[in-house]
């Protein structure tokens, strides 16, 4: 193996000499590395962290992409109230009626705390996506209006937010 790294170097000599710059990574972390390398190659260092918002129902299975899974099948149920079972939580009538109760407006407030702390610690590390996924019994309602809420504060935040619904017509 070592024979191999030594006639590989041997290969890439005349392209390391053309090099204007050189990075040694055996020390480094990854974020370091990114660091280094937007400072070196980009005019502009975008350290924005891009985030996916995703509904889903549990039945259907949790998203494999998802870094952050939230479970909202605490809160009331549209789906057992006949006028809203057709709809989805994009309704503004559904959303105001899950919005309705206080352990919605409590949630709420302690995932948007959460996700205040954490976002800047992944940007830190050199994160630079993040999928957060909610998750109620079939997708349509709950985790929908969650989605929706969520996404909203994110893109006030200034976070390039990217939302989807993955479950939402099944």
């Amino acid at each position: 193996m070592l024979n191999n790294v030594r006639a590989e170097r041997k290969q890439l000599e005349a392209i390391r000499d053309m090099a204007d710059q050189v990075i040694v990574t055996s020390e480094l972390t990854s974020p370091q590395l990114r660091k280094m390398i937007g400072e070196a190659f980009s005019a502009t260092s975008d350290a924005s962290l891009r985030i996916a918002v995703m509904s889903f129902g549990f039945r259907h299975g949790v998203p494999a992409e998802s870094d952050l899974v939230l479970d909202v099948r605490f809160l009331p149920n549209p789906n057992y109230v006949p006028e809203f079972k057709p709809l989805s939580g994009k309704n503004p009538r559904v959303a105001r009626y899950i919005r309705g109760f206080a352990q919605t407006r409590e949630f709420l407030r302690h995932v948007q705390d959460m996700l205040d702390f954490l976002l800047p610690h992944y940007v830190a590390e050199g994160k630079s996506y993040l999928t957060i996924s909610f998750g109620c019994t079939g997708g349509r309602h709950r985790s929908v209006m969650m989605a929706q809420e969520i996404a909203r504060y994110l893109q006030r935040e200034g976070y390039p937010v990217r939302i989807s619904h993955r479950d939402i017509d099944k």
